[in-house]
């Protein structure tokens, strides 16, 4: 999940500066930042794989709810976006779902 928040942050990043640039899809193809985004995004696909051929789905797909946690905590600390006290509690509620979930 962690990969996968850190992959929609450089989505964000890339999105930003095609709009800043007025690009193309050509220069979203060349931009840096979305071919690090998209590398991650495989790996963690490759990785996702791997997981999958030692955990049950039912139990590993569960963890992906981290990324609802991820995202916005990542979004906060490199792009600067506001973390309301909201988001504080759906994030807990959220971990507190996957403890029972998981327990």
């Amino acid at each position: 999940p962690f990969g996968i928040a850190v992959g929609q942050v450089l989505f964000k990043i890339s999105g930003d500066r095609l709009a800043a640039e007025n690009g193309t899809i050509l220069s979203l193809a060349t931009n840096p930042v979305f071919i690090a985004a998209i590398t991650l995004y495989a790996a963690a696909t490759v990785i996702w794989i791997f997981a999958l051929k030692q955990v049950p789905l039912t139990y590993a797909y569960s963890f992906m709810a981290l990324t609802f946690v991820f995202v916005p905590v990542l979004a906060y600390f490199i792009l600067g976006e506001p973390v309301t006290l909201r988001y504080v509690m759906g994030a807990g509620l959220i971990i507190a779902g996957l403890l029972i979930v998981q327990s």
